[in-house]
């Protein structure tokens, strides 16, 4: 871990120069050698960069809905070219152009964090060596040994040894049990935020490995962070731990106001929608007021929780607007409008076997109608002799068409 943190070392001067800038400010409050100021410096180093990485989160988001959507289409291309390593390499990336989907972007968040979470490492093992580092002087590294968290010292790991743990002032049973605290709340941090994602925030109509990977990782990652954090002092898990929290509440915010199509998510938001178009009589917000835009654009193409979401809105006597607005109707002539537009949509498209079979089936009960029709009309056609029926007779049963088949001819010897 000393020689990765080291290949970060370039940017251990910024780091050191933020957390000595919050120190000032908190330690002028709780005092500068307290384990407040500088565990609150390292926590707003979190906050920073997590605020400047808002951008690459929303990118984030999109990559991962976009994968969500081209997994079909994935999954046939590696089926139609599994021969051909190549080829199938060349049509994913062919698809991911033509879709604007980059599938690193899903990893864009954790390979930005990746410098400053290592640069604060080395910082922090240089503390505990006493060692200076970037604008850390050799005062700020003592204040800095001194402050405790919790009674465990900011630069001590689980796996420290009684003599390191004595030297910065502290004992093995505090350091272990904070550190112990602070990695399980990080792993449950971490299996929470991947759960919320999966069970809320995944379109349920798309049934992909993809949406497999995602639950393999639900319990794989807070198992791995749980190993390292072992190796972490205790001033990395306050920035790991933060960074977690931050993603869970970014994440919850991010569900409740823009969910994914299809998803639980979305069905409570419309729910949402829907209680508060009856109660105010009106879509308030420009943000809800583009949602329904879009769910009155798609028309016959909207999903279960949008057609419900009209139907819902039909019965409490509204109708969506084109431009996000609402109607105020009759119930009974809002709900037959829903229901008429319901009928009218296309069913869904069968897959190419079902439509093959089906062609099939047709075909074979045409030919053995033809083939009946044929077998009935023969008789008349090909016996000369048979005399003309008379019109009055039959033009009753000829003209209903009751009786079917081939008929019997009568005796040259009747009269009648």
């Amino acid at each position: 871990m000393d020689t990765i943190a080291s290949l970060f070392s370039f940017i251990t001067t910024p780091v050191s120069w933020i957390i000595v800038q919050f120190h000032k400010l908190y330690g002028a409050v709780f005092g500068p050698d307290t384990g407040w100021a500088w565990g609150l410096s390292i926590v707003s180093l979190v906050v920073l960069i997590r605020i400047c990485l808002i951008p690459l989160f929303v990118k984030q988001i999109k990559s991962t809905r976009n994968m969500q959507a081209l997994q079909p289409k994935m999954k046939a291309i590696q089926e139609r070219y599994k021969n051909d390593k190549q080829r199938q390499s060349e049509e994913m990336m062919k698809l991911y152009k033509e879709t604007g989907t980059n599938p690193l972007s899903s990893c864009l968040p954790i390979l930005a964090q990746s410098p400053f979470f290592f640069a604060l490492y080395h910082v922090l093992s240089k503390i505990a060596s006493g060692d200076t580092i970037g604008v850390l002087n050799q005062d700020l590294v003592n204040s800095a040994r001194e402050a405790h968290i919790f009674g465990a010292p900011i630069a001590a790991k689980f796996m420290d040894d009684p003599g390191k743990v004595e030297a910065l002032n502290a004992s093995l049973t505090d350091v272990r049990i904070v550190t112990a605290v602070m990695i399980v709340l990080m792993s449950l941090s971490q299996f929470f935020t991947q759960r919320q994602l999966m069970q809320k925030n995944v379109d349920l109509t798309v049934k992909t490995p993809y949406m497999q990977q995602q639950k393999m990782l639900m319990y794989i990652f807070p198992v791995i962070f749980a190993v390292m954090g072992i190796n972490f002092p205790v001033g990395v898990l306050v920035y790991w731990l933060t960074t977690n929290v931050w993603t869970m509440g970014q994440q919850m915010y991010v569900i409740n106001q823009n969910p994914t199509p299809g998803s639980k998510a979305q069905d409570h938001y419309l729910q949402r929608l829907v209680k508060s178009v009856t109660s105010h009589g009106e879509v308030r917000g420009r943000r809800r007021r583009v949602v329904v835009q879009a769910i009155v654009a798609k028309g016959p193409d909207r999903n279960d929780n949008e057609r419900k979401f009209v139907t819902t809105l039909a019965k409490a006597g509204f109708t969506p607007q084109a431009d996000g607005s609402v109607k105020r109707v009759d119930p009974a002539t809002a709900e037959a409008e829903s229901a008429a537009a319901t009928r009218r949509q296309q069913p869904k498209r069968q897959p190419k076997a079902k439509r093959q079979a089906a062609s099939q089936t047709g075909g074979a009960q045409q030919s053995t109608a033809k083939t009946s029709l044929e077998k009935a009309d023969e008789p008349q056609d090909a016996n000369p002799k048979q005399p003309a029926k008379p019109a009055g007779g039959s033009a009753r049963q000829a003209k209903s068409g009751q009786r079917k088949g081939q008929q019997r001819p009568k005796h040259p010897s009747s009269k009648k």
